[in-house]
């Protein structure tokens, strides 16, 4: 199955032919780690962690690197705001990230292989920076190695933009040592006070944008597959990665494809600290489980933007418990003889991972597994279903557990206590009470069934 993903460069779907049959390389920004992450910050490491299982599948051998910002002026803020040494930030902040990625589901093949940090990887920062000054392409000021842009005609391709507008359009410092004002930051001189590494032009530290260069280069080498993040880089930081790196790799390409997904908005506004309507994900998952956040992030395609709402939550957990519900209702059937395959998920993630049309698949054969009747019909169709879940990173937990920690929508200890008051009714021929239970069990979205093996309960 031929997978198509949309080039951002291009402006048009491609079919993806990596550079090397037997290697898949990609990179997707990772975070500045100075504070917890947001949901916003979720939604390209979903999205592309799905991405990251399709190629592995399909090419076998991947190199997927994310990198961790650990150098940054927000980061020297929060160091200096607290007094503390930059490393407990980053440290801190880090282990957050990465504790939240795992309660998402971002691990195994949808986690990256290789997690460089910006602060192992200076000597090649300075080494980009002296190839850059060799070759006309950058120049030393004031302490400052900047990039010129005027020395690169293909400055502006990937955001479609003059120089001029992308000056008027972005918040670019206006420094009297600079030739042009659109020049960039390589490198930059540190006070005392300030973390700085040595180098040609005196102790200082690397800009944001040569940072993910220098990971790039040493870790996937001159050109990439494939590089992805959030719409928000597109101008600067990834205008400016193409602009140095193809500038010091003798105008080979970077990426031979680039993807960004859309913003999260929150019940339709932007989210921003000034709205105070900033969602932290360590928050979110002391109000609904890890997978429903999960859920709502593949919910939309990832070039569209995405609206968080507590009504949308509340969709995902309940979509959630339909899914387990059907598989409970399987849980004495043994599929492990069946081939495990989802060929509908796979096509819709194949189809410019369009992870809704994947979701809608999901359902559908949640619906298959319900009305599935006989012993073999029921084993392929458990076996599908759990072979979907597992394309999206959904289904991966014990039914029974899903139910039972707090994790669905429904309230499981008020319906198993109904359960039981019912059977006691019945015991004592009590069914005025019984059908009384009955009615509070549809008013709960519930209905039961009397089984040989004795009543059981469903969603509606």
């Amino acid at each position: 199955m031929d997978l198509h993903l949309y080039n951002t460069l291009t402006r048009q779907q491609e079919r993806f032919v990596p550079a090397q049959p037997d290697r898949v390389t990609m990179y997707v920004c990772g975070p500045t780690v100075y504070n917890y992450p947001h949901i916003g910050n979720a939604r390209p490491y979903t999205l592309f962690g799905v991405l990251a299982k399709l190629l592995r599948d399909q090419f076998g051998n991947l190199s997927y690197a994310r990198n961790i910002t650990d150098v940054d002026d927000k980061i020297n803020a929060a160091a200096s705001e607290r007094g503390v040494p930059i490393d407990v930030v980053t440290g801190q902040f880090t282990e957050a990230f990465l504790d939240d990625m795992t309660a998402i589901g971002n691990v195994g093949d949808f986690a990256p292989n290789i997690e460089p940090r910006a602060t192992a990887h200076i000597p090649g920062i300075v080494r980009m920076c002296e190839r850059l000054i060799a070759s006309g392409h950058a120049y030393v000021a004031e302490g400052h190695v900047l990039f010129s842009v005027d020395t690169y005609e293909g400055y502006g391709r990937l955001s479609r933009r003059t120089v001029k507008e992308m000056i008027a359009g972005a918040r670019v410092d206006v420094a009297p040592y600079k030739r042009n004002p659109a020049d960039f930051v390589l490198w930059k001189p540190s006070t005392p006070d300030l973390p700085g590494w040595a180098s040609p032009w005196g102790r200082g530290r690397p800009g944001w944008h040569i940072e993910c260069s220098a990971m790039a280069e040493e870790h996937l080498g001159n050109t990439i597959d494939i590089h992805a993040g959030g719409a928000d880089l597109k101008f600067p930081h990834h205008e400016n990665e193409i602009a140095q790196s193809v500038c010091a790799h003798g105008g080979a390409e970077f990426a031979n494809l680039w993807m960004h997904n859309g913003f999260v908005t929150i019940e339709g506004r932007k989210m921003s600290k000034s709205l105070g309507n900033v969602l932290l994900i360590k928050e979110l998952r002391t109000l609904a489980p890890p997978e429903a956040l999960r859920y709502l992030l593949l919910n939309a395609h990832y070039r569209q933007p995405l609206d968080w709402s507590e009504a949308g939550l509340k969709q995902a957990k309940t979509t959630l418990d339909r899914l387990y519900s059907a598989l409970r209702d399987l849980a004495d059937v043994d599929a492990s003889a069946q081939p495990a395959s989802a060929d509908a998920v796979k096509a819709a993630l194949a189809d410019d991972l369009g992870t809704p049309q994947a979701l809608a698949a999901l359902s559908e054969l949640s619906r298959d597994a319900q009305k599935a009747q006989g012993p073999a019909a029921k084993a392929l169709a458990k076996s599908r279903l759990l072979a979907a879940g597992e394309w999206l990173g959904l289904l991966q937990q014990d039914p029974q557990a899903w139910f039972q920690t707090g994790g669905a929508s429904v309230d499981v200890a008020r319906i198993e206590a109904l359960m039981a008051e019912r059977q006691e009714a019945r015991q004592r021929r009590d069914f005025a009470r019984a059908d009384q239970i009955r009615n509070e069990f549809t008013a709960l979205g519930v209905t039961i069934e009397d089984t040989p093996q004795g009543a059981r309960w469903k969603l509606l």
